[in-house]
């Protein structure tokens, strides 16, 4: 019910969009696409939107009798990324040009799946080589340069995934780009003490910021970038039947460099990433407690630090196979760990995984199977300094088909 008021409400804003833009010299261009995933694992995974999002391969899981619990294949058929959107184009604003986009999907929040919910909305103010954007769109860090693959994942947890609020500058000049960015969370959130929460950078009031700069020639793009994350994990301690006003902070800084080369038939790109605390960005990582004041409960934090690679090739026009390989690897915290952990994947050590995919495209239409192998590996994470040691492999194999109708 819920949907399908959703629907009529989108329906109608468009509709009356429609009439105002043509009133006040506005243009349009409605968009969107119908997707279907039907995908199967052989074993559970860490994931998201109940398996469609898939990162990396569970631990064994051993019950009574020894069996590993986790080693249970499953499966399922979702549509909750088909997807609406509008583009629009306004007036100029002095000499700059406006454009906005709004767009939705239908993969809901938390457990509420099937509920429309917002992929962008952003105003866009262009002056030529400046340009000013305002509102929720792809974080920087998954850049321009990412994987060309079926998995929805696109290439988590090896490249960023997230659509963050922000504002962020560019200036473009002869084939270079510079681009500036504040970006606050929303619906990928940071871990903590309360779990995933916004309130970690709300408390900072500090937003996250990225800096980075790119060179753009004939067939070839390439680039550099960096970001910094400041987070609160808490604004109260209790010791005791005492509560005491603290003021923590774990500030985390990464670094990556992309590239990308394009022809007429040939897709070819990779980006590099060592990563700090990069959790709300689908990835892994995280913090742990450094230090504990005895008296009022303060405590300070260190970041784990993680090292992300990709390659993706792909080929071809109508038919197009192509080849995804990722590789990831804890590489331990700043400082000894004393007290909690908070992210995702802080058990893991390394994972690798393959995607070797084929599609077969037409004008509006893209059908697509893929095969993925992937692996993580576990072990002893006992010691201070965040490693894992005496590691253990698991393997989980997916098998993905897609078919997508674009409008």
């Amino acid at each position: 019910m819920r949907t399908r008021l959703g629907m009529f409400l989108l329906a109608g804003l468009l509709a009356v969009t429609s009439g105002y833009a043509q009133k006040k010299n506005f243009s349009y261009k409605f968009y969107g696409q119908v997707r279907g995933d039907l995908f199967y694992n052989s074993r559970a995974n860490s994931e998201i939107v109940d398996g469609l999002f898939h990162l990396y391969p569970k631990d064994i899981s051993p019950d009574a009798d020894g069996n590993d619990l986790n080693a249970t294949a499953n499966g399922s058929f979702y549509l909750l990324y088909s997807r609406l959107g509008i583009d629009v184009a306004g007036p100029s604003v002095g000499k700059a040009k406006t454009t906005a986009k709004l767009e939705v999907d239908f993969r809901g929040s938390g457990s509420n799946f099937a509920m429309i919910r917002v992929r962008h909305a952003y105003v866009n103010l262009d002056w030529g080589k400046s340009a000013v954007l305002i509102g929720q769109t792809w974080h920087p860090l998954f850049g321009d340069i990412f994987p060309q693959m079926l998995n929805l994942s696109t290439g988590a947890p090896f490249q960023p995934f997230s659509r963050n609020p922000m504002l962020r500058y560019r200036y473009t000049s002869q084939g270079w780009s510079l681009t500036g960015a504040a970006i606050w969370q929303l619906q990928y959130l940071s871990t903590g003490p309360n779990g995933k929460s916004e309130e970690y950078i709300k408390n900072s009031c500090v937003p996250e910021f990225y800096a980075g700069v790119d060179y753009k020639t004939n067939n070839w793009l390439v680039g550099i970038g960096a970001d910094l994350i400041s987070l609160a994990p808490r604004v109260k301690s209790e010791v005791g039947d005492k509560i005491y006003k603290v003021k923590e902070r774990v500030t985390s800084v990464s670094v990556e460099a992309h590239a990308r080369y394009t022809d007429d038939n040939w897709k070819i790109s990779a980006k590099t990433i060592m990563g700090e605390n990069l959790a709300h960005l689908c990835m892994l990582g995280g913090y742990g407690v450094s230090s504990i004041d005895k008296r009022t409960g303060e405590q300070e934090y260190t970041s784990y630090r993680h090292s992300m690679t990709w390659l993706n090739v792909v080929y071809g026009k109508k038919w197009q196979p192509g080849l995804f390989v990722g590789y990831l690897k804890n590489l331990g915290a700043g400082k000894d760990i004393v007290g909690p952990t908070y992210g995702v994947g802080l058990d893991v050590d390394q994972v690798f995984t393959t995607n070797l995919q084929l599609s077969y495209v037409l004008p509006h239409w893209k059908l697509g199977v893929e095969y993925s192998p992937s692996l993580a590996w576990y072990g002893d994470r006992t010691l201070a300094d965040g490693r894992i040691r005496d590691t253990h492999s698991v393997t989980n194999h997916r098998v993905l088909g897609v078919l997508i109708y674009s409008f």
